[in-house]
């Protein structure tokens, strides 16, 4: 099931060689400490790195990089005390882990993302359930009773787990309010989800269409919907946006832009500006990137794309802006990020996750899953916690006239 997983890749010793001394000079550099095997450490002090298997870390990262980083991980051949502590340092030093000589040179180096990934609308379909219908139940372990998987918004910090349904509450309530829904509103939803957004629509007296190509959330979605009462305002198609048709008065798009890849952005946004009835508001809550590292590494084939999003790429704001600008009449007039929330949330999951290693494994989900899982969730946490990754809401209208 793991076959690059299971076993180190062989790789020329040569190669090899020279990945250990540039990983070397790169982390001794680094407020970490980093221990090889039992009885050598890097590092100018900090979070606890500690690799069991040198030889194998070097010879993962050798052949693929930080997919390498990554499946090194999935075997357990390195781990830390503060998975997210150590990560945050990696994220908060990802511009100059690499020597700029070594950037330019980074077609020859990098992977590139497979051409098997494209969203085209087949593309998409087989993208997103690679993810989404992985299990109802396995998402439900370790999300609140909303069955929401985008950043609440919190009324303060630290977050606790218990206010974690009202704080998802709160973030679609701002969503709403930014698209003026409301009594009679016709509102288009790209991404449903397992249909929170659609609910909360609907009882504000919203008739709802939701787009998903996930069979599983929107099968969910629909028990959801029918338990609220609300199946006769809400309507859950499987459908790609770029099938959609209609008008509506407010479009919103959770979290959903981050899977459609650059060479579609054009397109989605597009059909943003289609939808829209005149006058019409369109919001679309996005994780961004700096723009330079969104530029630097678009082509790059990256662990997140091969076992978690495939397909996926974070825009920077810049991107949408640019975009938006050259391709559709939509202009953004308001953009809110609360990256910090989301670190907060990701917690939360991460934590929950954890506590329901048992029960996941009891799903038929192995090792090498739960690794990959905590470190996805580790991973993003730690990108949010050092400004690496933001989070935001932003409110488009045609021309930007509101």
């Amino acid at each position: 099931m793991w076959p690059d997983v299971v076993r180190p890749p062989q790789v020329s010793r040569l190669r090899t060689a020279v990945a250990e001394r540039l990983v070397r000079r790169a982390l001794v550099k680094l407020p970490l400490y980093v221990r090889f095997g039992s009885d050598e450490a890097i590092g100018r002090g900090g979070p606890l790195l500690v690799v069991h298997d040198p030889d194998a870390f070097f010879r993962r990262i050798a052949s693929g990089g930080l997919i390498g980083f990554g499946e090194s991980h999935q075997a357990g051949e390195w781990d830390a005390p503060d998975l997210v502590a150590v990560l945050t340092v990696l994220a908060q030093n990802a511009a100059v882990l690499v020597a700029p000589s070594l950037q330019r040179l980074r077609g020859l180096w990098a992977l590139r993302q497979p051409a098997g990934l494209r969203n085209t609308p087949e593309g998409s379909r087989a993208n997103i359930q690679r993810h989404y219908d992985l299990s109802n139940d396995l998402f439900a372990l370790f999300l609140d009773e909303t069955m929401t998987y985008s950043s609440a918004v919190f009324r303060g910090f630290p977050a606790e787990w218990p206010l974690l349904a009202s704080a998802q509450r709160r973030k679609i309530d701002r969503l709403l309010d930014l698209a003026a829904v409301g009594d009679g509103t016709r509102l288009l939803e790209i991404g449903t989800g397992w249909g929170e957004l659609a609910i909360q629509a609907a009882q504000r007296g919203a008739r709802v269409t939701s787009l998903t190509l996930s069979a599983e959330q929107r099968d969910l979605a629909n028990d959801r919907i029918a338990a609220a009462g609300l199946a006769d305002r809400i309507s859950v198609e499987l459908c790609d946006y770029r099938e959609a048709r209609g008008r509506y008065d407010a479009v919103v798009s959770v979290e959903m832009v981050e899977a459609v890849g650059e060479e579609f952005w054009p397109v989605y946004f597009k059909a943003l500006d289609d939808r829209l009835a005149p006058g019409g508001r369109a919001v679309v809550q996005a994780i961004t990137m700096p723009h330079e590292r969104m530029v630097a590494s678009r082509n790059t084939y990256t662990w997140i794309q091969k076992y978690i999003f495939p397909g996926g790429l974070l825009p920077s704001t810049e991107a949408i802006e640019q975009v938006t600008g050259a391709h559709t009449s939509l202009r953004v007039v308001r953009r809110d990020s609360f990256g910090t929330h989301y670190a907060e949330t990701l917690r939360l999951w991460r934590e929950r996750f954890a506590e329901q290693a048992d029960a996941v494994a009891a799903l038929g989900f192995d090792e090498v899953f739960r690794r990959m899982w905590t470190l996805y969730l580790a991973y993003s946490e730690a990108g949010f916690r050092s400004g690496y990754l933001d989070v935001q809401q932003l409110l488009l209208t045609r021309d930007g006239k509101l």
